[in-house]
């Protein structure tokens, strides 16, 4: 199967448009950008209960809203949505450029104080390392209030469709999932709020709750984990980095076009599935349908819209890949193309 990442009702329009089955990525995180991002600063930086109980409510609201539009879009189709993934800091302002504001207020005798400490405040969420750091499925255990917003505004938006006839299908991704506890955790809070979510609304909501495997210990240990979870969705972006030891937004600028010229490797290993990255996702398929068989698995990453990768990820038995919008016909080729290849057909023609 072929199904998109989208984050919001366009880009699942164009993901229908396109012949995408379902969704298989909605990063929730694009959803507090450009306008919105203030209320999550809020949220962040907040000095009372009040403030941060505030924008939790308006994150909220605007989150629901984003659900209206793309469950309805996908009438009748699935839609994977990810909790909260990235470090905290991401959504703050430059801690440098405020350092330097602050050096010409001072320049001009101007007061400070107030700045300084909210810079004290952005230097308190920086980390040395934050990819592997405050983020994915650890963020909803130390603030499980943002969980809690998050599978509200999925499930009253659910909800409310089912009263009008429509059938929204979502499904709740825990990400950066590595110890079992976590998923068991995580998931006991999430059914709790659909409960609760489906009791206000008197009607029955069916929310599958899976985990996206990015992790090696994941790959490793997935027999456990997938005894917790109704799916599986290997992203390996982040499998790659942590498989390779590769930084995805350093390596381009920095070794990556030597170690291909060189041929230390064949391809870009996150634009083409690595075989050491590869040989995880094996041992994540094997475990995870021995943990759980009914479990469905597929992959979001960069490489599930790469051709090569497709038939890699056939072969693996994954049941999707999913990719952007604009790569699902390219993958619907090649995902067929794979089909035709295991059951003896001719060999694949070129699809770039």
């Amino acid at each position: 199967g072929v199904r998109a990442n989208a984050d919001n009702p366009t880009d699942a329009q164009t993901s229908v448009d396109n012949g995408a089955e379902a969704i298989g990525l909605d990063r929730t995180e694009h959803m507090f950008l450009g306008e919105r991002k203030h209320l999550i600063q809020d949220f962040i930086l907040a000095d009372s209960e009040d403030v941060k109980q505030l924008a939790i409510e308006q994150l909220g609201r605007a989150q629901k809203g984003d659900f209206l539009g793309m469950f309805k879009v996908m009438d009748g189709k699935d839609v994977v949505v990810r909790l909260l993934d990235p470090p905290l800091h991401e959504f703050l302002d430059s801690p440098r450029e405020l350092d330097v504001e602050i050096a010409r207020d001072e320049e001009q005798g101007k007061d400070t104080a107030a700045k300084r400490a909210l810079l004290a405040k952005f230097d308190a969420f920086q980390e040395a390392n934050p990819m592997l750091g405050l983020r994915g499925c650890r963020l909803g255990l130390v603030y499980p209030e943002l969980n809690v917003m998050q599978v509200r505004a999925i499930a009253s938006a659910a909800a409310e469709l089912k009263r009008v006839g429509l059938d929204p299908r979502p499904e709740i991704m825990v990400p950066l999932v590595g110890f079992e506890e976590e998923l068991i955790q995580v998931r006991e809070e999430v059914e709790q709020t659909i409960k609760q979510v489906a009791d206000e609304y008197g009607v029955e909501l069916n929310i599958p709750v899976g985990t996206m495997i990015e992790l090696p210990r994941a790959a490793i240990m997935s027999e456990e984990i997938a005894k917790h979870a109704d799916f599986f969705s290997f992203g390996t972006n982040d499998l790659t980095q942590t498989c390779l030891g590769f930084s995805r937004d350093d390596v381009e600028s920095a070794f990556m076009p030597l170690y291909l010229e060189r041929k230390i490797v064949k391809t870009n290993p996150f634009a083409t599935l690595d075989k050491g990255v590869a040989e995880l996702v094996r041992m994540g398929v094997e475990g995870g349908r021995k943990g759980n068989p009914n479990l469905t698995i597929g992959v979001c990453g960069e490489t599930g819209g790469d051709p090569e990768s497709i038939h890699m990820y056939y072969d693996l038995g994954l049941d999707y890949v999913s990719c952007s919008p604009y790569r699902v016909p390219i993958a619907r080729l090649a995902a067929a193309q794979a089909k035709i290849q295991a059951n003896g057909g001719p060999q694949k023609i070129a699809t770039k």
